[in-house]
């Protein structure tokens, strides 16, 4: 098995050179960080907040009971935010920071997603270059006696770095924008929440009133 893999590799490199062996270590990299993500995801419920809509649109009609229990059923990680922010002791500036700290957790390794997508074909590039040298040098080396073949046979080889380039630098930034979208809504969805909380509607204003003596109506 191991010796298979030696070869495997010696081939690939033998074939495309050293920076199709990096696009491909980085390929690896890759993979393993967007599976990372994907049960990053999963685990912390991104996507998933029905109980936490709910527990708010209930605080929002001054339901506390309701609001209280459904949000106790919550599993969502922006669940101990909105209990924040139903304790009416936090202003929106320290709910919304409260809120950033766990995106910030779920986007990590987004960076490092770019990167990819952005120098992945810029290192495809610098393989052809490289390999279109190569090739020049052998039909140089060639002098008189010209094979075409020989030209051809370098051309196609250093393209192929190029070809790798692109095939790791797709799917990456179509992965990263789809993370990037599901954060976008995520936020969108907190602060929402978020504002919701602090400063209810009809309902809840009115229970606050009564509870602090005051005219239900101006």
């Amino acid at each position: 098995m191991i010796d298979s893999l030696k070869s495997l590799v010696i081939r690939i490199a033998d074939l495309g050179g050293p920076v199709v062996l990096l696009l491909i270590v980085l390929s690896v990299l890759t993979l393993a960080v967007v599976l990372y993500k994907l049960w990053q995801f999963q685990a912390a419920g991104v996507g998933r907040h029905k109980a936490l809509r709910l527990a708010v649109e209930a605080w929002d009609k001054g339901d506390r009971g309701t609001a209280a229990g459904e949000l106790a059923h919550s599993r969502s990680y922006l669940k101990p935010v909105i209990a924040l922010a139903f304790t009416g002791r936090c202003d929106a500036g320290r709910l919304e920071a409260e809120a950033e700290t766990r995106f910030a957790r779920l986007e990590s390794g987004f960076r490092f997603l770019d990167s990819v997508a952005q120098l992945s074909p810029l290192l495809g590039l610098f393989g052809t270059v490289l390999g279109m040298i190569s090739a020049f040098q052998a039909l140089q080396d060639a002098g008189s006696q010209v094979d075409p073949s020989i030209l051809a046979g370098g051309i196609w080889v250093a393209l192929l770095t190029t070809a790798v380039g692109l095939a790791v630098a797709m799917p990456t930034s179509l992965i990263l924008s789809w993370f990037e979208s599901r954060m976008e809504a995520e936020r969108v969805l907190a602060e929402r929440c978020i504002r919701s909380a602090l400063s209810p509607s009809g309902g809840q204003a009115a229970a606050l009133r009564a509870a602090d003596g005051a005219p239900a109506h101006a």
